[in-house]
């Protein structure tokens, strides 16, 4: 593995920026492609303000887990988000902090082919779906799960792929996956 390659960088998209950072050496990571399609999908969505994504090792995401959610720790999870500042906090006239995405590589790419078919298709549905938990989405009801899984799916189609999604693209896992 490289060393990760650290210094923060950060990406502008109309009224957004993302700082990014790679503190993982697991998994090769083009950091600062990540940033750009975060920025995009918060751009699209008409966000403003800053947003931070991080990609950390599969033990700085258990801990994380374990202290902000009050998991047992048994089990790394891919992605985290931390909402902040309320969008709406914008119109005081006050820098805007969105929040926080965590995403560990190295589950991405131990769930690729169980979920989004490929490892580069995992990670970018895993930025999009960070984006939308900083801005306030979540699955928690069938109809929010539906409004979520269709705000990624149109954002994926336009940011990432420019059409339709792939025959092996899930958003879900798959029967007998975790």
């Amino acid at each position: 593995m490289s060393e990760p390659s650290s210094p923060t960088d950060v990406v502008r998209c109309g009224a957004v920026a993302v700082v990014v950072e790679n503190a993982q050496d697991e998994v090769d990571v083009d950091h600062v492609r990540w940033a750009k399609l975060a920025a995009a999908a918060l751009d699209a969505l008409d966000a403003v303000g800053e947003l931070t994504l991080t990609f950390i090792d599969r033990d700085e995401i258990i801990d994380l887990k374990v202290t902000h959610f009050g998991d047992d720790g048994e089990h790394p999870t891919d992605v985290l988000s931390f909402p902040l500042d309320e969008p709406s906090s914008a119109a005081d006239g006050l820098p805007v902090l969105l929040g926080d995405v965590v995403i560990c590589p190295s589950v991405a790419a131990e769930q690729a082919a169980d979920h989004a078919g490929t490892v580069d298709d995992e990670m970018a549905l895993l930025v999009v779906h960070g984006v939308l938990h900083v801005l306030g989405h979540d699955h928690v009801e069938p109809a929010d799960t539906a409004l979520m899984q269709a705000q990624e799916l149109a954002l994926l189609e336009s940011l990432h792929w420019s059409h339709p999604a792939p025959a092996g693209f899930a958003q879900r896992h798959r029967e007998g996956a975790r």
